[in-house]
Order: C-alpha cells, then structure tokens, then sequence
C-alpha cells in the first residue's frame, strides 16, 4: 500500500439487502477513501455506477436470504460449493491490497475471509437481532478473530461480544440509514383519511402474496377504503402481479411512478421500490412480508400487518416476533385476518400511535453508518500520520 495514496476499502456484502447499504456507504465515503465492492451473491446492480465491482459472483437460489426454509439445501444444490470456492481463491488474492476491509450482511462473509486469510476488518452484522439464537460457538470464536470491530443491531448483542474479549458497539439500525428516498410526490395521489403501503416482497412468491393483500383490501367497507401504494421491487413485473388478482395494469406516472393495479372496485398506485421512504411518509400502516422493506416501515414509524410467508422459517419469524413486539401484527395468511387487522388499525388512531412508537424503539433509529464511516476516517489519518512521521 502506497502512503500517498488513496484509503482503499473493499466492501464485501453477500445479499440484494446488503449490497444497497454497501453501496450507500461508498456514496458516503469523505475524500481521500475510495473503494471496490465484492458483491458475492448475484449482480450487484446496486454498486453500479458507485464504485468498481470485483470478484466472481454467485447466483443462487436463495439469492443470500437465509430467511426461507431449505434456503442453504437449494443453494448447495445449485453449486454453492463450487462458487465458494472460486470466491475464496478470489478473496486470497487481495490480501494486502486494501487497507480496510467492511464485511456487510451475516457471519458467512467472516467466515469466507477467515478461511482466505483476512484478518482485523469490520463486520457491518445486518442479520443478528439480538433475538431468538445468539451466536453459536464456533461462529462467535470466527467472528472475534477475524473482525476488529463488530458494528451489531443491538446493544445486547454488542455486549456479548464485548463480554468475550472482542469490541462490539451498536449505533442503531442500519436499515434505517438506508431507506431510499425517490422522485414521487405520494400526496398528490391521496384522497382518502388514510394511506397503506404494500410490501409484497421480492422473491417468487410475491405475486402470490400481492393477491392476498389485495383481496383483504376488497374486504374493507367501501367508507374505510385507503389510498394505498405498492412499493415495486426491481424484479417485480407489474403484469405478473395484474394477472395474479385479475386487475389491470394501466401504465404512466412520473419520476418513479409507474402507473396504478386497478379495476372497477379498487386503485393501486404502482411505486419503484427506490421511492419506498416517500411512501411511508404518506402511509398509517402497511401490509408486508418479512424483510428489509418491513423493517424500514417499522423504524419509521408505520406499523406493520403481515404473516409468514409459506417458506419462511418459523424460528426465524418468532424471533423477529420477539423483536418487533406490537410494532408487527402477526396475523394467519388469510384474507379475512389481514383485512381484521388493517380495519381495526385505521381506525383506532391510538392504537396505531402506540404500535408506531413501539416499531421504532424496537427496529432502532440510525447512526451506523456514520459511525462506520468514522472508523475509515479515523483510520485512514493515522495512516497519514504515520506517513509523515516517517517522511
């Protein structure tokens, strides 16, 4: 490494999720530091025009969620081995190329850098809550000899790390840090009292999942009725989710607007995703799958109808349970529960103020990139001061 040169980073992140607050951090770097992605699992796109993206990647069923039953069986079926190899012969190649490594996304990527050598980078922990099953031994023992600092989602967690020898803190919810915010201009499509967002989710079973919320919201009586918002992953297609409740799919729309799902009886507003943070400045409450989305509405206040989602790990949904408390209403997957539910929320104002301050105490507020970003600063002057001092 050249003393005058550029702070290098390498941001390695192993999910969809993860590489969009990787990519947030880069667009946040002061100058003087400059970074390289390796987004492990699919394409990326989220580092595209952000930073250069290295490594080979992995496309793989689960798509790096280890929410869904049987998730690591279907990736170990689709050659997971053989693509971890290849990353870590990969990640062998970069020791003492960069400066600092930031590990985004769950305790794999630990352990990938572990094995290829790595060692005193920082560890971004998005997938640990606190709740539910801590780490477990060996993965405990990993994750204190490969990182230098752990930034984790709960204080409680940071303390068991603390507890055993490593350094650990918790600056909030990174999540939070990371809601995107995009060109749409939600109150000009309100007529109603109130506003819902949709959070159907990403993966293939969100059509199946949009038509639930769908029939729950034709459930509602007509006085009661929402405006509501469906916030559109990238790989969502809006024909899919028309044909999967018979409406029809009108395009048109400006900045991320991208039409409306409607027929004689109900009217969606279709969303890209990058505008979800205007969505839920607009919205009392939202329909959603378990994941990122979700989370973001909770930590910003708007509380959250949903169920779990017919691979969803039972485990994992009763921790996020425990987690989330009131600010998550768990209901079965039907659409009778989930409209219940949303009746009783709208029209209960205190109800929703009380399950509103609740998600956001519990998801946690922001502040972690910061502090991460604080790190690399504080690094990369006492690189500059050391490299004076030798001059």
């Amino acid at each position: 490494m050249q003393d005058g040169a550029d702070y290098r980073v390498l941001i390695l992140s192993n999910g969809h999720g993860e590489d969009a607050i990787g990519a947030e951090l880069v667009r946040r770097l002061p100058a003087g530091i400059t970074a390289e992605a390796y987004p492990t699992i699919g394409s990326g796109a989220a580092y595209q025009g952000v930073c250069p993206i290295v490594g080979p990647r992995a496309v793989l069923p689960s798509e790096g969620s280890r929410v869904h039953r049987g998730s690591l069986r279907a990736d170990l079926r689709g050659g997971a081995i053989g693509r971890l190899v290849a990353g870590l012969r990969f990640l062998r190649t970069l020791r003492n190329r960069h400066d600092d490594i930031v590990v985004v996304g769950d305790s794999l990527g630990i352990i990938a850098l572990w094995l290829a050598g790595h060692r005193e980078v920082l560890f971004l922990d998005v997938y640990k809550t606190g709740f539910g099953r801590p780490y477990g031994w060996l993965e405990q023992r990993l994750v204190l000899r490969t990182a230098r600092h752990v930034f984790s989602r709960s204080p409680e967690l940071a303390a068991v790390l603390n507890r055993a020898g490593g350094a650990a803190s918790c600056h909030g919810n990174v999540m939070l840090d990371t809601v995107p915010r995009g060109n749409f201009d939600a109150s000009a499509h309100r007529s109603s009292p109130h506003a819902v967002t949709l959070l159907p989710g990403s993966r293939g079973d969100a059509p199946e999942n949009f038509a639930l919320f769908a029939a729950a919201l034709r459930l509602l009586p007509a006085a009661q009725r929402p405006d509501v918002f469906l916030a559109l992953a990238g790989t969502l297609d809006p024909e899919t989710l028309a044909s999967a409740t018979g409406l029809t799919f009108a395009a048109g729309g400006t900045g991320d607007g991208l039409g409306s799902l409607e027929d004689e009886d109900l009217l969606i507003h279709l969303v890209r995703g990058r505008a979800l943070g205007n969505l839920l400045e607009a919205s009392d409450a939202a329909l959603a799958l378990s994941g990122t989305a979700a989370i973001q509405a909770m930590g910003s206040g708007v509380p959250v109808i949903g169920f779990r989602g017919a691979t969803e790990r039972h485990s994992r949904f009763e921790a996020e349970s425990a987690l989330f408390g009131p600010g998550r209403i768990a209901v079965a997957p039907t659409p009778e529960a989930l409209a219940g539910s949303l009746s009783h929320l709208l029209s209960d104002p205190e109800d929703r103020a009380r399950r509103a301050a609740i998600g956001r105490e519990r998801v946690g507020g922001t502040g972690t990139l910061e502090a991460v970003l604080g790190v690399l600063e504080h690094r990369r002057r006492q690189r500059s001061a050391r490299a004076s001092a030798s001059a």
